[in-house]
């Protein structure tokens, strides 16, 4: 992966909450990988793998916690001696958030404000969290624009607006340093396919490789600005190593800044993989948005961000990832 940072980290530390996650192993990795003087990943293991970490575990620089976020004693030993907190715990999908709302505010809420007191009381330099594109809520106009949010239509957003207003109370009241990192649609290598909440980019490059018909909610002309994980990992560098007062204490659109068509995504992986399957269309999800599209205009002028990866070209690897990886997919642990 490129370098997206210009310093020596070799003497900093980090700690990446829900380091076995997707995003989260991601990260672990870049920053292991770029010789980070040391990197704590805590996890509970709840949506994480061991497996994610395989090749960084028996690095010198890295550290494994298992503990849950909503536990303080854990959060604040996770915290002792960081400089530097990524914050990825929490429990996604809007659908699992609307079958079980309170586990999803339990992690997403109480979890969040646990790390917030921990990262305070350890004296984290700088505390980067990660957000939602779902705090957009009913929101209909496009781009989405960060100070102009609509109602959330889930608990799951919910959550994710509260951690925003946590954050910046915290930054007003402690004097802490945070950024907030609205995630819209993150694919790429390491996500998983398994289970009811997996996300609808990995959900459909298994199908096509085990020949069934892909699952679409709706008619399939729902937009997204779906965001390969490299301008992610680039996101929370740009957050964390950012020297501009005046982008902390913000909140930032992750994205692309272009949106795809659900069918026209899923017709690109068809040409990937040679398959002439089509889809099974299946009733409209509670809570679902139809458009979504960011402007990434704010992160561009205050972080320096810069989107490396677009669509077709991230659908591609990860796709050629999934395609080597099966053994590894299947037997994740």
């Amino acid at each position: 992966m490129i370098n997206f940072h210009n310093k020596d980290i070799s003497k900093t530390s980090f700690l990446v909450t829900g380091g076995a996650g997707f995003i989260g192993s991601n990260i672990c990795e870049y920053l292991v990988n770029h010789g980070a003087g040391k990197v704590v990943a805590l996890d509970n293991f709840a949506t994480g793998f061991r497996k994610n970490l395989a090749n960084i575990i028996e690095r010198d620089n890295f550290e494994l916690i298992e503990g849950d976020i909503c536990d303080i004693d854990t959060c604040q030993k996770a915290c002792t001696g960081i400089d530097f907190v990524l914050h990825q715990a929490a429990l996604g999908s809007v659908p699992r958030s609307i079958e079980n709302p309170i586990n999803t505010n339990s992690t997403n809420i109480d979890g969040f404000l646990n790390m917030l007191v921990a990262a305070r009381d350890q004296k984290v330099k700088r505390f980067i969290y990660a957000a939602s594109s779902s705090t957009y809520g009913d929101s209909k106009a496009l781009p989405k624009v960060e100070e102009n949010i609509g109602k959330p239509l889930s608990p799951y957003a919910i959550t994710k607006y509260v951690n925003e207003l946590y954050a910046d109370v915290f930054g007003k009241t402690y004097g802490m340093e945070c950024i907030g990192l609205r995630y819209f649609n993150v694919f790429g290598p390491k996500q998983d396919p398994k289970g009811a909440y997996a996300a609808v980019i990995p959900l459909f490059i298994d199908a096509i490789m085990h020949h069934k018909s892909p699952k679409i909610h709706g008619d399939g002309q729902q937009t997204r600005d779906f965001t390969y994980i490299d301008n992610v990992v680039q996101m929370n560098m740009k957050a964390v190593f950012c020297e501009n007062e005046k982008a902390v204490n913000q909140v930032y659109n992750t994205a692309v800044g272009d949106r795809t068509v659900l069918l026209d995504m899923l017709n690109i992986l068809k040409d990937y993989a040679k398959s002439d399957i089509e889809p099974e269309f299946i009733e409209k999800r509670a809570g679902d948005i139809k458009d979504s599209l960011a402007d990434i205009s704010k992160a561009k002028s205050l972080l320096g961000y810069e989107p490396i990866v677009r669509i077709n070209e991230g659908l591609k690897r990860t796709y050629e990832w999934f395609k080597e990886n099966q053994e590894f997919i299947n037997n994740r642990n």
